[in-house]
């Protein structure tokens, strides 16, 4: 029986959705030869659109993919208004907002793809289209904008409006990334699960293992980590060596977790098997290193996630940013940090949710602090607190508590920094976070011991200095840790010697060490 370029395409689809990509390539490829043949180019270009998605998703092969779309685009043009080249216009607008290019130029084609798919009647293309809009609206940091369309499509895929599988698929796929990148993780939590319970009645194991990554993402956010840790392993069992770029995201996923736990030899290991050009492997690294105490290393890699991204990239931007702010904080680097601060403030302006804006005062926390501004830091970490508990951020409401007890323990209100920290270090025992409990247990250790110490006649500041002598770091070190100048810190050291009555530096740091700051 002869073949013919329609059962092959079919045969093709049919294997796409078994994940068999040996079968995949096999029979669209010798399906788009017998549609040339024939002199098919409706067909000839719908197969060489298929073959781009399969070029890019399943090997990785972004120049072949572009490839194909080519042939793609010259085999449609010319033909009269048909649904093809509607999704042409959405996979290079989807391309465009994966590969890191323009939010506008994916917005740009979405809007034609639905513009086409009205004329035709085409529901399935216009709200799939209208779901990628406003993801490139979200990503492009105007959320008032994208996240009604995000609702209108995912309303008419759940409803039974659409019927073609993908096209719902993605549709709520793209609704769940929006909520992920401006953090509204209440809302994703719920369409995650839709997402899953269509993915597992449909068999639809692309897509599932997506939905699985980000769903991984929403939980470590909110501090279910087990639950995390199983998505993910499942995530990366079911790809095995198939869908590189997703294998890639999921083991970074993985890799944060592992390094919010406090494992970070394991983090390192897993983001060693990422591509060293991802993106958000990059973004990782860079985390991983401020966790190493490597403040720079974590700035350079920030700074090179930043320039992949487009200036109006905001919402991924906006994640290299609170990195970038942390590093320089760390490095002692305030004029830095304040103009990082400015972006981080204008971007969480125009997302307007609550954690981008306690994204944002956690911020403005840090660099007030290390300014010695500790009435603003104060009143910065509070609101971000209140922030962050309608957003169910669990851990990252323990990391702030951590940072407003440095803050109010260095005003001398012990016991309110004793409470938070307390707090503190029930949710890092609760997730699991050995490492954090550990900074936390010894930040209290050294406020018990600050009490001690205060009655010797130091101040609050010539305490935290001599802890610092006491540990063996010079004035230098001293003053880039505590944000101030090299003569500041001398002056400091000249009045812990002069109220303690010791002759030497020497002593001041076997005093410091007998009462126990080291």
């Amino acid at each position: 029986m002869e073949e013919t370029p329609e059962a092959l395409e079919g045969l093709g689809m049919a294997a796409w959705w078994l994940d068999d990509d040996v079968a995949v390539f096999d029979a669209r490829e010798r399906s788009y030869r017998l549609y040339r043949r024939r002199g098919d180019r409706r067909g000839a270009g719908r197969v060489a659109m298929a073959l781009a998605e399969d070029c890019l998703q399943l090997r990785g092969e972004a120049a072949v993919g572009r490839g194909w779309h080519q042939r793609a685009h010259r085999l449609l043009d010319g033909l009269e208004p048909i649904p093809e080249q509607g999704w042409l216009k959405f996979w290079e607008g989807d391309l465009a907002l994966a590969s890191g290019d323009s939010p506008a130029r994916a917005r740009s084609l979405a809007v034609e793809a639905a513009a086409l798919a009205r004329q035709l009647s085409d529901v399935d293309l216009e709200m799939t289209a209208l779901a990628l809009e406003g993801l490139a609206l979200v990503v492009d940091g105007d959320v008032p904008e994208g996240m009604p369309r995000l609702d209108e499509a995912t309303t008419a895929a759940t409803s039974g409006e659409m019927t073609h599988p993908v096209a719902i698929g993605l549709s709520c796929c793209y609704l769940v990334t929006a909520c992920e990148r401006i953090r509204d993780f209440a809302r994703a939590a719920q369409w995650c699960q839709r997402v899953r319970e269509f993915c597992e009645r449909t068999r639809f194991h692309f897509l599932l293992a997506v939905c699985r990554t980000q769903y991984a993402g929403v939980l470590t956010w909110m501090g279910s980590w087990p639950e995390a840790e199983r998505e993910l392993e499942s995530v990366l069992d079911q790809l095995g060596a198939n869908r590189p770029a997703l294998r890639h995201e999921a083991l970074v996923r993985l890799a944060d977790l592992r390094r919010h736990q406090g494992r970070l030899d394991e983090a390192g290991s897993l983001l060693k098997q990422v591509d060293g050009g991802n993106a958000s492997g990059i973004l990782s690294r860079a985390a991983l290193a401020l966790e190493q105490s490597d403040p720079s290393t974590a700035a350079h890699l920030a700074c090179r996630f930043l320039r992949q991204l487009p200036p109006l990239g905001r919402t991924d931007r906006m994640m290299a940013l609170d990195v970038l702010l942390r590093a320089q904080v760390a490095a002692g680097d305030l004029e830095q940090s304040r103009t990082t601060l400015d972006e981080l403030r204008s971007i969480a302006a125009t997302v307007d949710t609550p954690a981008v804006k306690a994204t944002a005062l956690v911020g403005e926390g840090l660099v007030a602090s290390s300014g010695g501004a500790y009435d603003d830091a104060r009143n910065a970490f509070e609101d971000a607190l209140d922030l962050l508990s309608r957003s169910g951020a669990s851990v990252e409401m323990a990391r702030c508590r951590v940072e407003l007890a440095r803050v109010v323990a260095a005003m001398g209100d012990r016991d309110v920094a004793a409470t938070e920290l307390h707090e503190a270090v029930r949710e890092f025992e609760r997730l699991g976070s050995t490492r954090n409990v550990a900074t936390a247990t010894r930040l209290l250790r050294d406020l018990q011991r600050a009490v001690t110490t205060s009655s010797d006649g130091l101040t609050r500041r010539e305490v935290e200095v001599l802890r610092l002598v006491a540990r063996g770091l010079s004035n230098p070190q001293i003053a880039k840790q505590l944000g101030v100048s090299v003569f500041t810190i001398k002056r400091h050291v000249a009045n812990v010697l002069a109220k303690l009555d010791l002759p030497s530096r020497a002593a001041a740091a076997a005093f410091g060490a007998r009462k126990g700051l080291t």
